[in-house]
């Protein structure tokens, strides 16, 4: 693979970063659509897997490839957490036109990462049993899940990868190209699942053969796209392994802690929509894979923001760093709200697409009359912990994602399917998140006042 000359590399060091110029509301759009784009390229993927097994009308495969992707929403938020580090570690060196130690940085939190992920999936695959039954799996559903997960997992290392790849290209700016990286993943998808679920009779582990496949496809892109066209990776060496780890690790445990909180929610709520039979689960699945296609800019806009404030940040460009976090929620307050609307006028199609019937079409229905009130607040959430786990401040992402997910969650969640069976425990979900939403941005604003205070007390007068 070449490299970019030496006259480009030297550009590349003294050009002014990216995110420190120009509107912020334009770096906010563009890194955000950019990033929706690739995201929902992802969530896609199991929306339409789970759209093509559902299908074959069986509910105990709906059911079981749902339970799966519980399982694997939890794998993949801890790969979330592990990006976190290297977007906010690149883009700062980049910000402050340290480009060879943005390299190494990059080439080591890629490293971490990759180790990391595969990890979890060798250290989780012995478990998938017992994981399985604490989420209510049984019989024909419990047995799909299991056979889902022995092929999905192993691969983990590899998503990680490609994620790992994608995330230095955004630090970079280079949100186009990170873009593409991931589209590949829904390309793949497209074409191989209805080859493997229907033309080789594989079902639900045929979904499951495409995952890897598709992976592999997401780490050869990426790569191509980093090595190309920014050349920030370098060779893996011991020494910078040791000399980042800290720093990586510091961002890194609390930014997972905070990411495994909404994989925990969803499998505590997945257990008690259990409670009500297999058509309450495959509601739940369905409603886990709407959830993020349709909200996906939010998603996304956690992740987008965090190379614009980094860059910023080491820029020492506090104003521009707040008026982000401002135009973060201008969207936010539109977003939910375009979204809101689009699933209200299209329940109807939706539940006729998935061929839900009884309780799971009437809980489906339910979910897109309510949801804009429940996301609108979560989005509050996203925003500001773009800014802690960016600016320093981690374990307060890992506070309030944690206190939403246990106080804010689990008891109205508990008593509202007491009380009103699954729609309660729907209303429940959302219940929580109105005052943790709330606080959660206020906070973020004082941490940016607090790191420009700090940054003037060091200022020589």
């Amino acid at each position: 693979m070449e490299t970019p000359p030496a006259s480009e590399l030297a550009a590349q060091r003294a050009e002014t970063p990216r995110f420190v110029t120009g509107s912020t509301m334009r770096h906010v759009l563009v890194m955000t659509g950019t990033a929706t784009a690739g995201l929902i390229a992802i969530f896609i993927v199991d929306l339409i897997s789970l759209l093509y097994i559902s299908w074959l009308r069986d509910p105990s495969l709906t059911a079981g490839v749902g339970l799966a992707t519980v399982v694997m929403f939890f794998t993949v938020s801890i790969n979330v957490g592990l990006m976190i580090p290297i977007a906010a570690l690149v883009s700062r060196a980049l910000g402050a036109r340290e480009f060879d130690k943005a390299k190494r940085l990059a080439t080591s939190g890629c490293f971490w990462m990759t180790l990391l992920a595969t990890g979890v999936s060798v250290i989780a695959l012995p478990f998938i049993p017992q994981i399985l039954r604490l989420l209510g799996a049984s019989g024909d559903a419990f047995r799909v899940a299991e056979s889902f997960l022995w092929i999905a997992l192993p691969t983990h290392g590899l998503m990680a990868l490609g994620m790992a790849f994608s995330s230095v290209l955004r630090a970079a700016g280079d949100a186009k190209r990170s873009m593409y990286a991931t589209l590949s993943v829904a390309i793949v998808t497209v074409v191989l699942d209805p080859l493997f679920i229907f033309g080789l009779g594989l079902k639900s582990n045929g979904a499951a053969i495409t995952i890897d496949i598709a992976r592999v496809a997401y780490v050869y892109v990426s790569y191509v796209y980093l090595k190309r066209h920014h050349n920030l990776l370098a060779s893996v060496n011991l020494a910078d392994l040791r000399r980042y780890a800290r720093p990586f690790f510091a961002i890194a445990i609390p930014a997972i802690l905070t990411n495994i909180a909404a994989p925990v929610a969803n499998g505590f709520f997945t257990s008690i929509m259990s409670r009500f039979g297999d058509e309450a689960i495959a509601a739940s699945a369905i409603i886990d894979r709407l959830t993020p296609v349709s909200f996906a800019g939010l998603f996304a806009l956690a992740g987008a923001v965090g190379p614009v404030l980094g860059q910023n940040w080491g820029a020492n460009r506090f104003d521009r760093m707040r008026q982000t976090i401002k135009d973060s929620l201008t969207f936010t307050i539109i977003y939910v709200g375009v979204v809101w609307l689009a699933l209200f006028l299209l329940q109807g199609p939706i539940v006729h697409a998935f061929n839900a019937h009884g309780l799971t079409e009437e809980l489906v229905r339910f979910f897109c009359q309510i949801s804009g009130l429940v996301w609108l607040f979560i989005g509050l959430i996203f925003v500001a912990n773009a800014s802690f786990n960016n600016l320093g401040f981690p374990l307060l992402s890992t506070f309030f994602n944690w206190g939403r997910t246990t106080l804010g969650m689990i008891p109205f969640a508990y008593y509202g399917a007491v009380i009103g069976g699954p729609k309660g425990a729907l209303i429940g979900v959302g219940c929580g998140s109105v005052a943790f939403g709330v606080a959660a941005i206020f906070t973020a604003f004082w941490t940016i006042r607090r790191l420009e205070r700090q940054a003037m007390a060091r200022s020589p007068a």
